[in-house]
């Protein structure tokens, strides 16, 4: 008897000891989730010193016409108009036929201010392009996980920052992820694009803090 009382009192302590851990646990996950969500725009570091490199370093990501690329910090000096990427991780949203695939943090982006619209930006299944668009034109491609470094300043993608600026046209460098380990030599050959120049790059979060990004509406 003395022994089931001692077990019966035991079970408030215990219940209450569990629903500790599991604010704790929620109250953890808030932190990061928020953590995750500081907006940011995404420079590219090159380690190399040839005229390729020293011209995309320090370029900025910028997004047209369903595309990534590098290009002038400053919006006046860029050949093409564009819009500055300004990102940050959240869960991707799968649908119900590809949540077994589990891909956890996507990468949106704002794509215009006015209104403000958020896409996925996304690796092109077949070209390894970095292109972005709603849940319905990414879901089949490779839209994560998207993560950053242990000291959480660069950016990874499948556990690895392995991405790589083409240079499309002159002057026009394209973002694509070296998803094989061989600097895109299979994707550019089957693209006839082995001419193309090719630069290594980080992708180097800088954070924004103000001002706060507006309110804004996603596709899909």
């Amino acid at each position: 008897m003395v022994i089931g009382l001692l077990m019966l009192s035991s079970i408030p302590a215990v219940t209450g000891v569990a629903f500790g851990v599991s604010e704790q646990r929620k109250s953890n996950q808030r932190r990061e989730d928020a953590r995750r969500m500081v907006k940011f725009n995404i420079d590219a570091q090159c380690s190399g010193d040839t005229d390729d490199d020293r011209d995309v370093h320090g370029r900025r990501v910028v997004v047209r016409d369903e595309k990534v690329y590098l290009d002038d910090p400053n919006p006046a000096k860029r050949s093409h108009p564009a819009f500055t990427s300004l990102a940050f991780y959240i869960e991707y949203p799968e649908l119900d036929e590809t949540k077994h695939l589990n891909r956890g943090l996507g990468l949106p982006t704002y794509v215009q201010a006015n209104p403000p619209l958020l896409n996925w930006i996304y690796a092109d299944n077949d070209t390894y392009e970095l292109k972005y668009g709603n849940r319905t034109q990414s879901v089949e491609h490779l839209v994560g996980p998207w993560d950053w470094t242990e000291d959480e300043k660069s950016i990874i993608l499948e556990e690895k920052s392995a991405f790589v600026a083409v240079e499309e046209e002159e002057g026009e460098w394209a973002l694509y992820f070296d998803r094989d380990g061989d600097e895109l030599a299979r994707v550019l050959e089957e693209q006839d694009m082995l001419d193309c120049a090719f630069v290594p790059v980080t992708l180097i979060r800088q954070i924004v803090e103000e001002p706060p990004a507006p309110k804004a509406q996603s596709q899909g």
